[in-house]
């Protein structure tokens, strides 16, 4: 029997329409989210964008929603390499989901952009248990959680410090942590929109994995979204390999893809 949810020609992603509308839900969340403290979300040509200089994550600054003419879109690609060279970033990033045109490889390779990371957007199903091993973060776990997500990253750290401090604060965002002796076993990280919840980190020290602490800290993530309101709870994982299993594993289906495209603007920096 064909699923009417699911594409015909791949039933392991939603129908065009409805991966359309789950997208335009998610990227909105995302965007809010990258805006935590002092960013701000926008158009740029015929793109949703959102810039935070005090923002080091990936997803503080990037555009998505390319939709419109060939023109249009390659306009808004040149566009948005003086965008990110204006707040700094050495490089410009845009998310192409069902919300952005399906011509979008041809004509970011024709504009100097490279795809650099095929993901998929993944939907948590069925119930969310908290984990009594898991607990809510608290200040004094900020330099744990930095150190954690600044080696998984690749991150400035006194950077990152700064503005999970900021996202500590803001009700929005939801911490898990787990304790492991006297310093952190691991941490997840989550934000809340218009009720969409994003799971947006999970990282465990390497020392811990394979131990059930990840999916304990994603179900108790989840579990605080849902609480704050969250209709809905996704979030991004890399195609293929061990992230899309541990999803997987912790109640998220497929959704829709989610191709990264990237552009180097150090030459544009002031």
């Amino acid at each position: 029997m064909v699923d009417p949810l699911r594409d015909p020609d791949d039933p392991e992603l939603l129908d065009p329409y409805r991966a359309r509308e789950l997208a335009g839900l998610v990227e909105a969340a995302r965007l809010a989210s990258g805006a935590v403290r002092y960013g701000r979300v926008g158009r740029v040509g015929a793109a949703q964008v959102v810039v935070n200089r005090d923002d080091p994550l990936p997803g503080g600054n990037h555009a998505c929603a390319v939709y419109g003419s060939s023109a249009e879109v390659a306009g808004t690609l040149m566009r948005l390499e003086q965008t990110f060279a204006d707040v700094g970033r050495a490089e410009a990033v845009l998310y192409a989901s069902p919300t952005t045109v399906a011509e979008i490889e041809g004509i970011a390779d024709d504009t100097g952009w490279h795809a650099v990371e095929e993901a998929l957007a993944v939907v948590h199903r069925g119930p969310a248990v908290r984990s009594p091993s898991v607990r809510p973060a608290r200040d004094a776990d900020l330099p744990g959680i930095t150190e954690l997500l600044a080696d998984d990253l690749g991150v400035d750290g006194p950077r990152l410090l700064r503005h999970l401090g900021q996202r500590l604060d803001d009700p929005r965002c939801a911490f898990a942590v787990v304790d492991d002796g006297d310093r952190l076993g691991g941490f997840a990280s989550g934000f809340g929109e218009r009720g969409v919840g994003l799971v947006e980190h999970v990282v465990v020290r390497p020392a811990r994995r394979r131990r059930g602490l990840g999916g304990a800290l994603v179900a108790t993530a989840v579990a605080a979204l849902r609480d704050a309101g969250a209709l809905l709870v996704a979030a991004h994982v890399a195609e293929g390999g061990a992230g899309e299993r541990f999803a997987e594993a912790c109640g998220f289906e497929v959704g829709y893809p989610v191709t990264a495209y990237a552009r180097r603007v150090d030459e544009l920096l002031d």
